[in-house]
């Protein structure tokens, strides 16, 4: 019989006993494995709701919390200096959304119409059509992108929208475009409105005085964004004249991700210290009990020893079992916050975020490899230790 044989046999004989010993482990590692799991997806959901938000773009606006708010203001006038100036910006163009009841033949919904560029912020593949151009912007065109979800509502019958006229409240403008349609799900992030017009357009029909609500970059490398963030605070800064304590907050991609990874990272981290509480009281628990199964079979271990067990073979015996204790307990919690967590991700997340994100199968792993290791060494060595160290002889006399 071999010394899992030994040690199966040894725990199954108990098996209330062995059971709520390893409830500790249980909670701990499957606590730590769920909340993995649930991190790992939440965060590759968040990004890929951002996926339609491009790399290479940002956002910057006054810090509505400062003393003037009005002094901060960004005008159409900072940034046709700040893309001329600003080495890597390719186009800075004011934000802003606007709404209005928009007609097509017969139907007649209300949007929000929003600027864009020629290198638009967000990268969704078009349906049909075209973006928007730089002939369009310079020449403030009547031109119009849709969203999958203007054109469906204002051509509900379908065909080609291409060259079809729609009616923004007193504005015409003509359809170029059709967006392909964002990821199912009820998160998906939308960064612009239903219907993009040249933000030269917009700001003939819409913009009412110069001061912006903020302003979008969009530039030539990524990983320059946020050394070109700070130049343009500090451009913004001297272009008002030299104003001190004018406070201007940005948001791009990275940073967004970042600062998601982040909070999940820290719930990651509490959780963690949550599982290491329940892996010192398990293990306690573990030790106690090889302590009691050692006392229990203290003439057993006299038998051996008298006919021949090594102290290494006693030492070993009782290692194993304390191993394949804290391995079930690592298993059973694994597979729980397996479950959970895969649960959870596909019944909730994957239908908010229409975002399916692997499970980390790795890191799932080695987290219960590492509690089942730890709490072995550390509470499994000494009683198995104390069991290799009897004396034979005391060993049979013990009643």
């Amino acid at each position: 019989m071999t010394y899992f044989e030994e040690a199966a046999r040894v725990l199954l004989a108990n098996k209330v006993r062995s059971l709520l010993t390893i409830v500790g482990l249980v909670i701990g590692v499957g606590a730590v494995i769920a909340i993995q799991v649930l991190g790992n997806s939440m965060a590759g959901a968040v990004n890929g709701a951002l996926g339609s938000l491009t790399d290479n773009s940002f956002v910057i606006f006054p810090n509505s919390r400062q003393r003037d708010v009005s002094k901060a203001a960004i005008t159409l006038r900072d940034l046709a200096a700040i893309q001329g100036e600003i080495p890597g910006i390719i186009a800075a163009v004011p934000l802003g959304s606007e709404s209005e009841l928009v007609r097509a033949a017969h139907s007649q919904v209300r949007f929000s119409l929003s600027p864009d560029a020629a290198v638009s912020f967000d990268n969704l593949p078009l349906l049909y059509g075209r973006r928007l151009t730089a002939e369009d912007i310079a020449g403030a065109a009547n031109d119009s992108v849709l969203t999958n979800n203007a054109y469906q509502r204002l051509f509900p019958q379908g065909g080609d929208a291409i060259g079809q006229s729609i009616y923004a409240g007193s504005h015409r403008y003509v359809v170029v475009g059709v967006l392909a349609p964002p990821k199912r799900g009820f998160l998906n992030a939308q960064f612009s409105g239903d219907i993009l017009i040249p933000w030269t357009t917009y700001v003939r029909d819409y913009l009412r005085g110069s001061r912006l609500f903020g302003a979008g970059f969009i530039v030539t490398d990524p990983a320059q964004i946020p050394h070109l963030e700070l130049a343009v605070q500090r451009k913004l800064g001297e272009l008002h004249h030299g104003a001190a304590g004018l406070q201007y907050l940005s948001l791009d991609k990275a940073k967004f991700s970042k600062g998601i990874d982040g909070i999940f990272n820290a719930l990651t981290l509490i959780v963690g210290l949550i599982g290491a509480v329940s892996l010192l009281v398990a293990g306690i628990g573990i030790m106690n009990i090889m302590l009691v199964s050692v006392a229990e079979r203290t003439r057993e271990i006299g038998v051996r020893k008298a006919i021949g067990a090594r102290r290494g073979q006693i030492l070993v015996q009782f290692f194993i079992e304390a191993l394949t204790l804290c391995a079930s307990g690592c298993a059973i919690g694994l597979v729980i916050g397996l479950s959970l967590g895969a649960f959870v991700n596909h019944v909730f997340i994957i239908k908010l975020t229409g975002t399916v994100v692997p499970i980390p199968w790795g890191k799932a792993l080695g987290v219960a490899g590492a509690f089942a290791v730890v709490a072995t060494l550390v509470f499994g060595t000494y009683p198995a230790y104390r069991a290799a160290a009897l004396d034979p002889i005391e060993a049979l006399r013990y009643e």
